[in-house]
């Protein structure tokens, strides 16, 4: 078993004007760089093996907060939002309501043109979460919203339908464990990283 905390990346302009990113390679904004180097890890995890997702915006997340080594994880990289990609939420039910709303039911099967669904983020994440079960040295990761909405739904049976069964504040991480088999439970799950 290995304790995995999963951080999502500081703040891009793109955040800021409620642009969905996927897999678009921002850097963080100013604004965002200022938040991550008010966040403080609790010393527990001082000697925790770190990750990160590729996108640049991840990666300086992980650069504020650790001088350790970082290792690259692609499986970390947000969901692929396709057509979507760029635009704002409010945006697309202006534009196409009917195909929204169908494709918002479909929860874990929801999938954007031309990108993936939640589940077969999950699927990456699960594989992700096997290998890392067998090192029980704990693990940092910092990736993106995405990951951390397939996190919960791998660990509670959520299937996207409904409200996410915790909310977390961008200065909060999620506490979790891999299990054989990449299974995830929750531990202590909210962790703050403010100061």
């Amino acid at each position: 078993m290995t304790p995995l905390l999963l951080i999502r990346h500081g703040l891009t302009a793109w955040n800021e004007s409620g642009r969905i990113q996927g897999r678009a390679d921002h850097g963080l904004s100013a604004r965002g760089r200022a938040e991550v180097a008010a966040w403080r890890l609790p010393t527990v995890w001082a000697d925790a093996r770190w990750l990160t997702s590729p996108l640049r915006r991840a990666q300086e997340t992980a650069a504020l907060l650790t001088d350790r080594p970082v290792v690259v994880e692609p499986r970390l990289i947000e969901m692929d939002w396709g057509a979507w990609e760029g635009k704002r939420g409010v945006d697309l039910r202006a534009e196409a309501p009917d195909e929204l709303a169908g494709n918002e039911v479909l929860g874990l099967d929801l999938r954007p043109p031309a990108g993936e669904s939640p589940r077969e983020l999950c699927g990456r994440l699960q594989a992700l979460c096997a290998d890392l079960a067998t090192d029980p040295t704990p693990v940092v990761a910092v990736c993106h919203k995405g990951v951390i909405r397939a996190a919960l739904a791998l660990a509670t049976g959520w299937d996207m339908r409904t409200a996410p069964p915790l909310r977390l504040a961008r200065d909060q991480a999620l506490a979790l464990v891999c299990e054989p088999g990449g299974r995830l439970r929750l531990a202590p799950p909210l962790l703050p990283l403010a100061a």
